[in-house]
């Protein structure tokens, strides 16, 4: 059974709009939870976000049995782990001696420790993992679109139209660099690591596994040697480099053989069908990255892109080369954002293709959220440049920047050359800061596993910047939460 949050408080629970909030402080976290606060003081926001969590997580769920975490516990948590970057370790510190996170969170003050709630490690990961990327990315549109009314000079002015500012990035997968040597060496560990388990502690009777520690050492031994040959150099490195393949291959062609009995013998166990399938994945990648290390290394064929494969733990992880000098190369996904003019995050998508092909989409995101009359202007980089496209987006956008690569003709220099327009792409790189502070708040590499982690990542990291970004005008402006009857209901 869930709850909202703390429905019957006691006497040494603070009020939630009550809490202060500390004005002067230089560390990350207070404007994160004035972020969090303005969330459960607003009208309206609180509310909204309360049934999307309800749908998701409470749907078809009776209100009995033991009481599981708040969804306000929740999606704090959530928040705050991207917003100071930290890992599930100093998460769990925090949540259980944080003073003013359990404030925020309405856990109950115990001055001399009796009875205090304690959040497991394992408690806090499988209950922010509880909020998936589409129920986040609906929660970020309304944060956003609520958060332009903290910007406003005057508190009963209208809205300023949007001013948005369009590009990616590369959101970076927990990976190591991939060679074909190293990855064989993965795929090998891992089906020993395997058949280790499964042996000690399961008991699923696998014989023949005596000796695995030394399977472990001369695979290893073998791609140590390989490796150094293969980037080093040296006299006669042709003949030592195929002889040292040679083994290492050798040695993981005979691996392969055993694994595969040993697969066989799983089938005559009473096993989970989970483990089995997992120990036959890593036993075709390890048959995969024998004949990939035979035919590049021996053979001196090229492998096509659509054969490789960049993580065996991350699979889903994309090789991407955006022209840069450092770094030249970058692995995991590219990441699309569009920001205003008060650094807000107000549509974000990823992964993504090719920047060109994103332009149209983001655009008709943003036009079906907020319509024509909001968006004053639209800016991209060369990047997106597409004439068809820029020509569609000017129907339904007053001002699109998007400059044109190469040559140009007279008129496509005239238009570039107006005040409003060289304006406008001078302000466009704004959006580097942006996505430097967005990094610097989580999203600099993604630290969950699975394409869905991933996604999940994304979300909770760009709803850390929003609020980030909205507490930190909110304590410039001396903060002081205002009770409503939202704040209480």
């Amino acid at each position: 059974m869930r709850q909202r949050f703390e429905s019957a408080p006691g006497l040494q629970l603070t009020p939630i709009e009550h809490v202060r909030i500390p004005l002067k402080s230089r560390d990350e976290l207070p404007p994160i939870l004035a972020g969090v606060q303005w969330i459960w003081c607003h009208p309206t926001l609180k509310g909204e976000i309360f049934e999307l969590l309800e749908r998701a997580l409470m749907a078809g769920k009776q209100a009995t049995g033991r009481r599981g975490m708040d969804l306000w516990q929740i999606l704090v948590l959530g928040v705050v782990r991207l917003g100071l970057d930290a890992d599930w370790d100093r998460m769990e510190h925090l949540a259980n001696y944080d003073g003013l996170l359990r404030q925020m969170l309405g856990v109950e003050q115990t001055p001399w420790g009796a009875g205090a709630k304690v959040f497991n490690h394992q408690t806090l990961r499988d209950n922010v993992a509880l909020v998936d990327a589409e129920l986040l990315a609906a929660i970020n549109q309304r944060v956003a679109a609520a958060g332009r009314g903290v910007f406003k000079k005057k508190e009963d002015g209208e809205l300023e139209p949007l001013a948005l500012k369009v590009d990616t990035y590369v959101l970076e997968t927990d990976v190591h660099f991939p060679t074909d040597l190293n990855l064989l060496w993965d795929a090998g560990r891992k089906c020993l690591d395997l058949v280790e388990k499964y042996r000690d502690e399961f008991g699923y009777g696998l014989g023949g596994w005596r000796k695995v520690k030394d399977w472990r050492r001369r695979l290893k031994s073998c791609e140590r040697v390989a490796s150094k040959t293969v980037f080093g150099g040296g006299k006669d490195k042709e003949r030592r480099l195929r002889a040292a393949v040679q083994d290492y291959l050798e040695v993981g062609r005979d691996l392969s053989v055993k694994v595969s009995e040993s697969l066989l013998g799983l089938c005559e166990q009473a096993v989970d069908q989970a483990h089995w399938d997992v120990l036959a994945w890593f036993q075709g990648m390890l048959d995969k990255h024998l004949e990939l290390v035979d035919r590049r290394l021996l053979q001196g064929q090229s492998i096509a892109a659509s054969e490789k494969i960049y993580s065996l733990f991350e699979p889903h992880t994309e090789w991407i080369n955006k022209g840069k000098l450092h770094p030249s190369v970058e692995l995991g996904h590219r990441l699309l954002i569009a920001t205003d003019q008060h650094q807000l995050i107000q549509d974000y998508a990823g992964p993504t293709a090719a920047d060109v092909d994103q332009s149209v989409p983001v655009a008709d995101r943003l036009l079906g959220r907020y319509g024509e009359g909001q968006l004053a202007s639209l800016s991209f980089d060369k990047g997106f440049t597409r004439k068809a496209d820029r020509e569609l987006l000017e129907l339904y956008v007053p001002q699109v920047v998007m400059p044109k690569r190469g040559k140009k003709t007279e008129a496509e220099a005239a238009a570039e050359s107006t005040k409003k327009f060289v304006a406008l792409r001078r302000a466009h790189s704004a959006v580097e800061s942006d996505i430097n502070a967005l990094e610097h708040h989580g999203l600099n590499r993604c630290l969950d596993l699975g394409l869905e982690g991933y996604t999940r990542y994304v979300g909770y990291g760009v709803l850390a910047y929003n609020l980030h970004v909205i507490g930190r005008r909110l304590l410039a402006r001396g903060w002081v939460a205002r009770p409503t009857l939202e704040c209480t209901a």
